[in-house]
């Protein structure tokens, strides 16, 4: 008999230390049995704007990710199925033409800005975990990584940060922390909080 994936959410201010925290966890399990999605991989496909147009999106409002595709897989993966996860390519703003296979692990470890803010969402969510890192360090994160990794300048970083990523976290992502059975402060390198959430995530194996 198929027995259900869990699925843990890790939600919170983008450059919170939601990757970092979600790969630590799953690097020092060692396990096959578990996987990291990412909700970036479900932004919207916008291969028919222009780059130009695409700079311009407000990409941490909730309209801005395809949560139906997420949910859909979610439940395909809840019912034994494998699934093809979109791949974002954030240089170009949009879906790349690649795929990556997923299936048949016993947890899924679900991170994302938004992951709270949706019912939908929510609802598929066996664990909800919420970073609660200041904005200053998400601020900082954020500039080294999307300069560094993801190919963007300086001012389109800040300009950003300032019109769209702080009021959309205050609008959406702050609020939503009620939601959270844990909240995590300090980043993705509090080691407490890793050690607890493995531990729990071990018990969750042994019962796989």
């Amino acid at each position: 008999m198929h027995k259900q994936p869990i699925i843990i959410g890790i939600a919170g201010p983008s450059a919170s230390g939601k990757s970092l925290l979600a790969r630590t966890i799953v690097e020092e399990l060692g396990s096959n049995q578990v996987v990291i999605i990412s909700e970036d991989s479900y932004y919207k496909d916008r291969s028919h704007l222009s780059l130009e147009q695409r700079q311009k999106i407000n990409y941490d409002h909730p309209d801005a990710f395809d949560h139906e595709l997420l949910c859909q897989q979610l439940q395909q993966l809840q019912g034994g199925r494998n699934v093809q996860v979109p791949v974002y390519d954030y240089s170009l703003h949009t879906r790349s033409d690649k795929t990556r296979e997923i299936g048949q692990h016993a947890i899924i470890v679900l991170e994302g800005i938004l992951l709270l803010v949706e019912a939908k969402v929510r609802e598929l969510l066996d664990i909800g975990i919420f970073m609660d890192t200041p904005l200053d360090m998400c601020l900082l994160r954020r500039l080294k990584r999307d300069v560094k990794e993801r190919g963007r300048d300086l001012d389109s970083v800040l300009e950003q940060y300032e019109n769209t990523v702080r009021p959309m976290y205050q609008q959406f992502i702050e609020p939503c922390k009620r939601y959270a059975d844990i909240i995590v402060p300090h980043g993705g390198k509090n080691r407490i909080a890793i050690d607890v959430i493995k531990a729990q995530m071990k018990e969750m194996l042994l019962n796989a």
